[in-house]
């Protein structure tokens, strides 16, 4: 999988990324669906914490990464990292707590989006911002019953999704395979004690299954994944094809919660899943440097940085 990094064409390491963005997708969008059952009684917080915890065990014992002989800046890269994850997950799954699971995806976008774009070089591609913005208007529907506070743990997840992509390729180039994925999720389920560890004598042993199973797939298998897409292709196409996260969200939403979603919500993801495909497409026509399988780190291919998945 290495050596694909550097001797298949852009176009097919961008394909190839793709796949495992997709799965991705699904796994972060299906995990989420499935934890938001024990919201009402665990509360989302700690939820995504005991969702960490159970992701940093899976892969503690998979990976088994070495502690010691990581340099100052490596160890500052994953506990930012953790710390974006951190972030993320629990910020996205208040917002999904609050909002149709669709919509909250389509909000986590953004983060990617605006990363990705940000690093765009053709002038064209500085009015994929506008377009993104009219979706986000209508996807937010104005005046209409959506609640403003799941809006904003919304926004903060992107944010959250943006950093997130920013140190994911600093951790890479700082250490080999996927010790510093590991150390990271680590962290961020270390800095989520504090809502999990409350919450641990309330769960149920069907619970504690929904959560291993949510931790394994929605945060080990997709992390994991989202790692070695940016190994095939730039951090911006990975960025990009995050895409397919509001349609996942919307899909599995309706589909498993039975959530239902108006024509403005869905043209307005419409409007960011067309630009992110748009940016996606553009950025791969540009020239890029490709990440060397000894350096390179999930995320970022360029000195960008890129998701997933949540979730």
């Amino acid at each position: 999988m290495n050596e694909l990094t550097s001797t298949e064409p852009a176009r097919t390491r961008a394909f190839l990324g793709a796949g495992l963005v997709l799965v991705s997708c699904l796994s972060v969008q299906a995990s989420a669906a499935l934890a938001s059952t024990l919201f009402d009684r665990l509360g989302a917080p700690a939820v995504a914490g005991l969702r960490q915890l159970c992701a940093a065990l899976v892969l503690m014992v998979l990976v088994r990464p070495r502690v010691r002989g990581h340099t100052r800046r490596a160890w500052a890269g994953m506990v930012l990292y953790g710390a974006a994850m951190a972030v993320m997950n629990v910020a996205f799954y208040c917002a999904v707590g609050r909002l149709p699971l669709g919509v909250a995806a389509t909000l986590l976008y953004l983060g990617p989006f605006v990363v990705a774009v940000a690093s765009a070089r053709a002038w064209r591609e500085a009015l994929l911002p506008a377009v993104g913005l009219a979706g986000v208007v209508l996807v937010t529907e104005p005046g209409g019953t959506v609640e403003w506070a799941g809006i904003a743990f919304g926004l903060l997840s992107a944010l959250a999704l943006a950093c997130y992509t920013v140190f994911a390729q600093r951790v890479g180039r700082a250490s080999s395979g996927l010790e510093g994925l590991a150390l990271s999720v680590c962290v961020s389920a270390l800095l989520l004690l504090p809502f999990s560890l409350p919450a641990a004598p309330s769960v149920s042993g069907a619970d504690w299954g929904l959560v291993a199973v949510s931790g394994t797939v929605g945060v080990a298998l997709a992390f994991t994944l989202d790692f070695q897409a940016v190994k095939m292709a730039t951090a911006r196409v990975v960025a990009t094809l995050f895409s397919l996260d509001p349609v996942m969200g919307a899909l599995i939403g309706a589909l498993a919660l039975a959530e239902s979603l108006s024509a403005p919500v869905l043209l307005g993801m419409g409007l960011i899943v067309s630009a992110g495909a748009v940016a996606t497409w553009r950025a791969e026509a540009l020239p890029a440097t490709p990440v060397r399988s000894g350096t390179g780190r999930p995320w970022h291919g360029n000195g960008q940085d890129h998701r997933s998945e949540a979730g």
